[in-house]
């Protein structure tokens, strides 16, 4: 599968998930974002980006109770909880923000 953002075709697995992690870009998790129906404010992009250095970091796309956890040490209680991330992300904090950050989808993740 492939998407088209800015003039560029991107290739996606059959889940929607970037393929090669070095075509992401903030228009692409625009896009994603908008498949997903979310709308990205600064909330979200807080965690997008939070993701995308959690992965560089480690190799890997946190499940959800990492997430969480990660997030809580980083930004502080009131944001690693998974009411405040199901909120920003209602399908799922961990899957659904690892696809608009472009990451591949967590391990554990049905």
């Amino acid at each position: 599968m492939a998407i088209t953002v800015g003039g560029n075709t991107i290739e996606t697995d059959e889940e929607g998930y970037l393929v090669n992690l070095g075509d992401w870009s903030e228009d692409v998790a625009s896009f994603l974002a908008q498949q997903e129906k979310v709308d990205l404010g600064p909330n979200h992009w807080e965690v997008v980006n939070f993701l995308r250095e959690y992965y560089t970091e480690y190799q890997i796309a946190p499940a959800v109770r990492v997430l969480t956890k990660a997030i809580g040490k980083k930004l502080g209680a009131d944001k690693g909880n998974s009411k405040y991330l199901y909120e920003l992300f209602p399908y799922g904090p961990a899957k659904q923000a690892c696809k608009i950050a472009g990451l591949p989808k967590p391990t554990g993740c049905v």
